[in-house]
């Protein structure tokens, strides 16, 4: 019975990348389920047998085999038993530098030659067997958003296998819930652009987002997106959102869809996207439902799809507007939405070829006049007054504040 750390902790310490922020899975050779619970282990797996350490309640695993045995990401029969081993193990792994593993005495296992693989920053698939799993895919893409800021690619062959996959329909099969699960963290990533510009490298964004696959090759106008493509917009707003709001996946989220009605804008109107935030508002819900998108991202999302050009040019709105702007977002009951909806303006705005060093007034107006509406309370402002009179009073005085606040 061997030990080895394998996965995530091993390529993590072979990048540099402290340990604090990698799991630390085991995979134990030559035991079987009653050893591990003679030794105390708690078995937890229920596909196959995974256990929790007694005392560092680190997970152990049992090497294992798999085998295809109906469609999608469920569909494998494991086999777990003391003959399997690491190498056989290591072998069902999706990608090589994934494939590594270390003993005891800090040793490396590495029969796939994943650490050549971290030295040349390549992504490499282990074997054929990947192609059985169209997870893979969605996985090859969130690993590009958490590492192509260190200059990590996809191996042509691996990009090939993608395609293949995504042209049998295998991404067809995966549950909402786990490609919103891959999406999540992809959009809380270093690079989330990465993960978009993987999917649709592969084949597969038209299949996972067809939605954002349908920005690509529409046009803007130059003179306010020097980039043209509405497809490439959204990267660089990606690119932005996650500077502005590190690891914050709900403002990347709505990076990601607020454009969305400009890829149903007429062929006749373009460049222009006359009431492309009205347009989007049903895409943005498709796929809110499609994948079962959390509320909290839905409504932000929904909010910066609607507001975004009303926040671009919020010096320009009058104080009444601005009020209704508030209002109509849920402020007063939802105060981290504005400040959210005020950064994924500005990743919006600065999302622009050579653009992305423009100052960004606009989000810190909208806090401040927000802050000073918000400072408003109807005990202040309605003394003695009941039902709707309340409301109109503390209105009449926010409007008032937001006027105020401007003239000073």
């Amino acid at each position: 019975m061997q030990t080895f750390l394998v996965g995530g902790a091993v390529r993590d310490a072979l990048l540099g990348i402290s340990h604090a922020q990698s799991d630390h899975d085991f995979v134990v050779v030559g035991a079987t389920v009653e050893a591990m619970l003679a030794q105390g282990f708690k078995q937890v797996g229920r596909d196959f047998p995974v256990f929790l350490h007694p005392h560092t309640q680190e997970e152990h695993a049992l090497a294992r085999t798999e085998r295809k045995s109906g469609k999608g990401y469920t569909g494998f029969t494991v086999h777990a038993s003391p003959e399997i081993t690491l190498e056989q193990d290591l072998e069902r792994r999706d990608f090589t530098i994934n494939a590594i593993a270390q003993d005891a005495d800090g040793h490396y296992i590495d029969p796939f030659h994943g650490r050549a693989d971290i030295e040349a920053r390549v992504l490499r698939h282990v074997s054929a067997a990947f192609a059985e799993d169209p997870l893979r895919v969605l996985r090859a893409a969130r690993f590009m958003a958490r590492f192509a800021p260190l200059g990590f690619r996809i191996a042509p062959e691996t990009v090939a296998l993608m395609r293949e996959m995504s042209a049998r329909g295998e991404l067809e099969h995966l549950v909402p819930e786990r490609v919103w699960q891959e999406m999540q963290r992809a959009l809380a990533s270093a690079a989330p652009d990465a993960f978009i510009r993987a999917l649709r490298e592969s084949n597969a964004l038209r299949v996972v987002l067809p939605e954002v696959d349908a920005l690509y090759g529409v046009p803007q106008r130059a003179e306010y997106h020097p980039e043209v493509d509405t497809g490439l917009h959204t990267e660089l707003v990606l690119q932005q959102a996650a500077q502005i709001a590190p690891g914050d996946d709900r403002i990347g989220f709505a990076a990601l869809v607020h454009d969305l009605g400009k890829a149903v804008t007429p062929k006749d109107e373009l460049p222009k996207h006359i009431m492309h935030e009205q347009r989007g508002v049903p895409l943005v819900n498709a796929v809110c439902e499609r994948l079962r998108v959390p509320l909290r991202h839905r409504q932000l999302a929904l909010s910066v799809c609607k507001e975004h050009l009303n926040v671009h040019r919020i010096f320009e709105l009058k104080d009444s507007t601005v009020l209704e702007l508030l209002e109509r977002n849920d402020a007063f009951r939802d105060p981290e939405r504005i400040d959210a909806l005020a950064a994924t303006c500005e990743a919006d705005k600065r999302g622009r070829a050579g653009l992305q060093s423009t100052p960004y007034p606009s989000a810190d107006e909208l806090r401040r006049l927000f802050a000073v509406a918000a400072a408003v309370r109807a005990s202040d402002v309605a003394p003695g007054l009941s039902g709707p009179a309340v409301g109109a009073a503390l209105r009449k005085a926010r409007i008032q504040a937001i006027h105020q606040a401007r003239a000073a």
